[in-house]
């Protein structure tokens, strides 16, 4: 690969808006792109490799660029991440500073720099796992993430969806544990597939893939997906209902739930009434208190088991906003399980890696609520035919399962 000076100089200058951290890195670099309207293919794609690399593998490559200046960082991933040599930056880079990344090594750099995470980041995770297990969590975050897809099983199969991908030279194979997931190679654009455009398969982490089935809805049930957000999670649900029933996809963001209906429109899901909360007092929902069969609770997190996705998190978030955010979980948590009827069931999920806002948060609803019985993750797994051995509360990794980092429990309200 051979870049330019010029694309050195995008690479740097977007890199230092994502370290603002001003919003998500992808909206940044998306509004970029549509500004720089004359980057090549190429170019963009050489960009959006560099500065992800950065907000991956911060902190080290800070180290083996002495510097924490956007260019230095760059050139610090061209070289260290990207496999660009010296002699190939001749001329684009100091010879200094090339020759200091060339020959850095990273031996003598603190736990927490070589883990590229923050410091308070890397003391929660060695307090909870050990230094060792740490270390394989925070290396399994650094790779980007494949691309999982979910067929659409009500109107194709996965096979059938494999063997459509094939034809038009994308490889694919089967998850190991989602009965719908697909896993491709590459990244090919499948947002502009024509299996996409109609409704057959949406973009979905298997581990995001697995709540469904956790949930397990039966057909003609009345559920709700409580933080719906844009509905991802909905439109599984729904699909494993096969149309039946009702499914209530409520969020306090209208924004977000506005995405619902063109996504469900295409995915062929007509049981899906999308309700934009007040609050965890909305009077919809209290007219819901105590008659769904299931309540799927996705509760607004830090986000951290996302960081092959959302490198830019670990640095957005600090540990303050973690107490705001449990805080946040209870109230959800405990309004949401007002709807469950006897005999319903209650799932919580996060895509946390962080016990606060997981075992914490299941542990003190348990306590309060003594209506509500603990479900086995690995039984109700089991009884769907997925082979994964998730233990009593499912816990997901991308070290140990490929997937993105997911936490969930189950309880069922005695009848």
């Amino acid at each position: 690969m051979r870049v330019s000076r010029g694309t050195l100089r995008h690479a740097a200058i977007v890199l230092s808006r994502l370290l603002e951290f001003s919003g998500p890195a992808d909206e940044t670099l998306s509004r970029y792109f549509r500004a720089e309207r004359g980057l090549g293919q190429q170019e963009r794609g050489f960009v959006a490799e560099a500065v992800f690399a950065v907000l991956r593998r911060r902190r080290s490559l800070e180290a083996a660029a002495g510097s924490p200046a956007a260019e230095a960082l760059v050139a610090a991933a061209a070289m260290r991440v990207l496999g660009l040599s010296q002699r190939s930056l001749e001329g684009l880079v100091e010879p200094q500073l090339a020759q200091r990344i060339r020959s850095f090594r990273s031996g003598d750099m603190p736990d927490a720099v070589r883990a590229d995470l923050p410091d308070w980041l890397w003391d929660r995770l060695t307090a909870g796992c050990g230094a060792r297990e740490a270390d394989r969590i925070a290396q399994g975050m650094l790779n980007p993430a494949p691309l999982d897809l979910r067929v659409n099983l009500v109107r194709t199969g996965r096979e059938d969806v494999r063997a459509r991908l094939a034809q038009d030279g994308i490889e694919a194979q089967p998850t190991p544990y989602s009965p719908a997931g697909l896993r491709v190679s590459g990244k090919p654009a499948i947002n502009r597939h024509p299996l996409f455009r109609d409704g057959l398969v949406e973009v979905q982490d298997e581990g995001s893939q697995l709540l469904a089935w956790l949930l397990a809805p039966r057909r003609g049930e009345m559920v709700a997906d409580y933080c719906a957000g844009a509905g991802g999670k909905t439109l599984a649900v729904a699909m494993l209902m096969r149309g039946t029933g009702r499914v209530y996809a409520m969020d306090v963001s209208a924004r977000r739930l506005a995405a619902l209906g063109p996504r469900a429109a295409r995915a062929g899901v007509t049981n899906v009434h999308a309700i934009a909360l007040s609050g965890d007092n909305d009077a919809r929902a209290k007219r819901l208190a105590g008659k769904l069969d299931r309540v799927f609770v996705d509760a607004p997190c830090s986000g951290f088991g996302t960081l092959r996705r959302n490198p830019d998190l670990k640095w957005r978030h600090g540990a303050q906003a973690l107490a705001e955010l449990a805080q946040k979980q209870r109230s959800i948590l405990s309004a949401a399980s007002r709807l469950v009827k006897p005999g319903g069931r209650l799932l919580y999920a996060t895509c946390s890696i962080l016990s606060e806002e997981n075992e914490a948060i299941v542990d003190g609803f348990a306590s309060a609520h003594p209506e509500f019985d603990p479900l086995s993750c690995d039984e109700l797994l089991a009884a769907q035919r997925i082979p994964l051995q998730a233990g009593p509360r499912m816990r997901l990794w991308p070290h140990l399962h490929g997937t993105d980092g997911f936490f969930a429990a189950a309880f069922a309200r005695r009848a």
